[in-house]
């Protein structure tokens, strides 16, 4: 099995999270059949209808082992290039998905398709999301639904988004704060509307004079983290309101980027309580940080086989958030973050080859 094949069949098949992934899922099914995994396929209904599906592979026998984590769903991909065309020029696979993240899934698979059932004490398990970008419901539902994973979990689990195969031991969390003010639309010659940007206006002046608190006071930081703020943003929306009519509705979204240790929480009460004292509508939603032992066995295992001194933490977000209520988690895998979500996004054919000889390895140290 080559890694790049797999990679360019994965990409080459189109998975917005807002379409079905059948098809890649199949794909990734026959790969882990034919890697010599039994597999466990879970479908669940998505809230506009499309059926989505959910692989758990499993190799070998046992009690714990080690576990990968990808996901087949992708950000859209028609921004006026050819996405679902893959290619390989200048050492590098071009496509959407190709980082971000069926190229690291590539990789796990054909590791572990390179390691005989037979020799292992402890099993592999690979397993294979849908729609981690719009709020990871396939890793909740394997970990909810799962048979094989119930019957028992791995005690090490890595999530392969990609690090550049550093091990990450934590990354921030998300929590997302929608404020919601009505008015009364009316031409504006009349007088007679209400505009809800000026309800609004008053909050957005507190929440600007928050954000500079936030960012400033050491209170508010986690030195471990870079940048160590919690990423205090606020966009708004009027809905296109013309210059002419008063505002029905202003919407202002709230975003934090929190961290452990830093008044996240704190953070969230005072914008709260601040909607509360004028009386808007709310709604709150957002994914937990992932924070792990950054000297546990398999974070220190990873760097020994990367040549890393040690873990390291990263912004961005991932599945691992539910993982770590089940397993010893890191996050790493092959690729830069940076090309996830881009308009020509590639993996390096390097990174690639890199990844299936430290997840072979890293199966080879943990589960033999």
């Amino acid at each position: 099995m080559n890694v790049q094949e797999l990679t360019h069949d994965l990409v080459a098949i189109p998975s917005v999270s807002r379409d079905t992934n059948k098809e890649v899922a199949d794909r990734s099914e026959a790969a882990l059949l034919e890697a010599g995994f039994s597999v466990e396929r879970l479908l669940y209904i998505d809230d506009a209808g499309v059926e989505k599906f959910n692989l758990v592979g499993k190799k070998g026998d046992g009690q714990g082992g080690l576990g990968f984590f990808s996901h087949s769903d992708t950000v859209p991909g028609d921004e006026g290039w050819e996405p679902y065309a893959p290619r390989i020029a200048d050492g590098r696979l071009y496509g959407r998905g190709s980082c971000d993240m069926k190229g690291p899934l590539s990789a796990s698979i054909v590791a572990a398709s390179q390691v005989n059932a037979n020799d292992l004490k402890h099993p592999v398990f690979i397993g294979v999301t849908s729609d981690e970008e719009v709020g990871h419901a396939g890793a909740k539902q394997i970990s909810a639904e799962s048979a094989t994973l119930a019957a028992a979990w791995p005690q090490f689990a890595v999530v392969c988004e990609p690090s550049l195969m550093t091990p990450v031991y934590a990354h921030k969390g998300a929590i997302t704060i929608v404020v919601t003010a009505h008015g009364v639309a009316a031409h504006s010659s009349t007088d007679k509307g209400e505009s809800a940007n000026f309800k609004m206006a008053p909050f957005l002046v507190e929440m600007s004079e928050l954000a500079k608190e936030f960012k400033s006071n050491p209170g508010y930081r986690n030195g471990e983290f870079d940048p160590p703020t919690n990423g205090f943003n606020m966009v708004i929306n009027d809905g296109g309101t013309a210059a002419n009519v008063t505002a029905a509705k202003s919407v202002c979204t709230v975003c934090l980027r929190s961290m452990p240790r830093s008044g996240s929480e704190a953070i969230e009460r005072l914008i709260l309580e601040r909607v509360t004292a004028y009386g808007f509508e709310v709604q709150t939603f957002g994914h937990a940080v992932f924070y792990s032992d950054r000297d546990s066995t398999l974070a220190r295992t990873a760097c020994e086989l990367t040549g890393h001194e040690q873990a390291i933490t990263v912004p961005y977000g991932t599945e691992a958030v539910t993982y770590q209520n089940f397993a010893e988690t890191i996050v790493m895998g092959p690729g830069n973050v940076a090309q996830a979500h881009t308009v020509g996004e590639y993996i390096e054919l390097d990174q690639l080859d890199r990844a299936v000889d430290v997840y072979r390895r890293l199966i080879k140290k943990l589960c033999q």
